[in-house]
């Protein structure tokens, strides 16, 4: 995931090395949660089970081989490539420990992020709420609420 320019100065000088060793060395180029490979293109159900190229099998959104039966409607298999980006557990960009940071790829960095997200969505829409509150004239806005 990019960083914003904003939040640049919250990274190390050498983010983009260790980066590069979480999601290559120790992780082999592999998501660390589900197992998907780094840019290729996998089949999925969209509901996390993915087609193991390699092993030739169907995995669960863990990396285990699941079993699927044989009746899959093709319109159900969707193709995506899959790009692996290093993830701060605890969500703190000046906490880039080892132990903080794993290779995940977007499906299981977006379910990692997901609660984080929705929290600053949230804090986003309340200050401009706030800033609305101080500055504009509320006879204003309610003519534009009225239209």
């Amino acid at each position: 995931m990019p960083i914003r320019p904003e939040n640049r100065w919250l990274y190390p000088i050498d983010w983009q090395q260790l980066s590069a060793t979480v999601r290559f060395r120790r992780a082999g180029a592999r998501c660390e949660q589900c197992g998907r490979p780094h840019l290729r293109r996998v089949a999925h159900l969209g509901d996390g089970r993915w087609r193991d190229g390699e092993a030739r099998c169907w995995r669960s959104d863990r990396g285990r081989r699941n079993a699927i039966r044989t009746g899959i409607a093709l319109g159900a298999v969707r193709m995506t490539k899959v790009v692996l980006a290093c993830a701060h557990l605890d969500h703190d960009p000046g906490n880039s420990t080892p132990g903080n940071l794993k290779a995940l790829c977007q499906r299981c960095q977006t379910l990692h992020a997901a609660a984080e997200h929705r929290w600053q969505r949230w804090w986003n829409r309340f200050r401009l709420r706030a800033c609305r509150d101080l500055y504009e004239d509320p006879r204003l806005t309610r003519q534009r609420l009225s239209r």
